[in-house]
């Protein structure tokens, strides 16, 4: 608290003195002399003319943006990929760089699965993945891989996200054909 008084107190001392030295303090100017004058304001914006092709340019490509990111977040389908079973399990290996690929794993109901996560990503919200429907919440380790291992018993489709719920991916799990 000392501290601040002190540098606020040496701040308005600082103000005072060179108010001193300038001959007037700045609250016995006259008022005139802080209003910037009228030939001031006139100049003080001035219409900058563009051609039309570009406005048309800009516009196009802000539309073009828009459409890019409705695109990205509503339209684009999921990577999926197949479990491959390797001694009766179900395993496959996903790659964390920005995201999870694939972010659609497709397995079968009844049998154990394996993923195996690979983070490449240094991002400090990818340090985490946690599948809620399985309450499993594991560190992923950079440059490494995490294996993941659960046995869905119901088909369905189970989300599974970063820690910070900003990157999402799919375990979809199907009925075994007999």
């Amino acid at each position: 608290m000392f501290n601040n008084m002190a540098i606020i107190g040496s701040f308005v001392s600082l103000g005072f003195l060179l108010g001193i030295n300038s001959g007037q303090l700045i609250g016995q100017m006259i008022h005139e002399e802080t209003q910037p004058s009228s030939i001031e304001l006139k100049n003080q914006f001035q219409r900058v003319e563009q051609p039309l092709w570009v406005k048309s340019a800009v516009t196009v490509g802000g539309l073009g943006l828009i459409g890019l990111e409705l695109w990205w977040f509503l339209w684009s389908k999921p990577h999926s990929q197949k479990a491959e079973t390797k001694q009766g399990i179900q395993e496959i290996t996903i790659t964390v760089d920005g995201g999870y690929e694939p972010n659609q794993v497709v397995v079968n109901v009844g049998q154990p699965v394996r993923l195996n996560f690979y983070r490449k990503d240094p991002n400090s919200c990818l340090e985490e993945v946690r599948f809620p429907d399985f309450r499993i919440a594991q560190k992923l380790t950079l440059n490494q891989v995490t294996p993941i291992e659960f046995t869905p018993d119901k088909p369905g489709i189970y989300t599974f996200s970063c820690g910070m719920n900003m990157f999402q991916g799919q375990v979809k799990v199907e009925a075994q054909l007999i």
